[in-house]
């Protein structure tokens, strides 16, 4: 028997599979191949379906089963415009408060190994949490999870790029910058600099679109 919450559990799952760079744009996924790893039935699992597919994460296509979706740059464009509203209000009215950016700061650490190792899309991953971070500075649960729903929109995105180093190499040392400024107390600057490197971010992204 299943317990209560098996199909939020797969739908988190899923999702950080996702945000994680494990599941590409266009992949179908098979109930048979998913049901025993993620502990759940068949049911649960397309009840996970459908909440991801409201998401927009998955796509099911008809008599052909369901699939990772694939983003347009039109969506692209949407998901920076909700980031930019998210994450630089966030930042901008955080408390000045060092202790708060220690998430921040282990997402930049993370990043700087991953790129020291070559391992792009490990950087990628700490890219996203950064930015989950700079969102959990507001202390609301809610934005918290509407934001990981974008990164994970987003890394479908990431993903799909030919070349995941021009991708995510520049924005390593400016996740560093963005950190220091709000360790020493500069959360406004902090944020007018995230509002930069979120369109630098955007135009790169869409620059990288295969």
């Amino acid at each position: 028997m299943e317990k209560p919450g098996s199909a939020a559990r797969a739908v988190e799952q899923l999702r950080n599979s996702m945000i994680n760079g494990e599941l590409a744009p266009g992949t179908r996924l098979a109930e048979a191949s998913l049901t025993g790893p993620l502990g759940v039935s068949r049911n649960t699992l397309r009840e996970a379906f459908s909440t991801l597919i409201e998401e927009g994460l998955l796509v099911r296509r008809p008599h052909r089963g369901v699939f990772v979706a694939t983003l347009s740059p039109a969506q692209i464009a949407d998901i920076y415009r909700v980031r930019a509203l998210l994450e630089c209000s966030a930042l901008a009215q955080a408390p000045v408060d060092p202790p708060r950016a220690r998430g921040m700061r282990a997402a930049v650490t993370d990043a700087r190994r991953a790129a020291e190792a070559a391992d792009w899309r490990g950087v990628g991953t700490a890219n996203m949490h950064f930015h989950e971070q700079i969102v959990a500075l507001a202390g609301s649960p809610r934005l918290d999870g509407w934001m990981r729903q974008l990164t994970a929109e987003l890394r479908l995105a990431f993903v799909a790029a030919p070349d995941p180093e021009a991708l995510h190499r520049p924005f390593v040392a400016m996740n560093e910058d963005i950190t220091a400024m709000y360790e020493a107390g500069e959360a406004a600057r902090a944020s007018e600099l995230l509002r930069e490197y979120l369109l630098t971010s955007e135009r790169v992204v869409l620059g990288n679109l295969p």
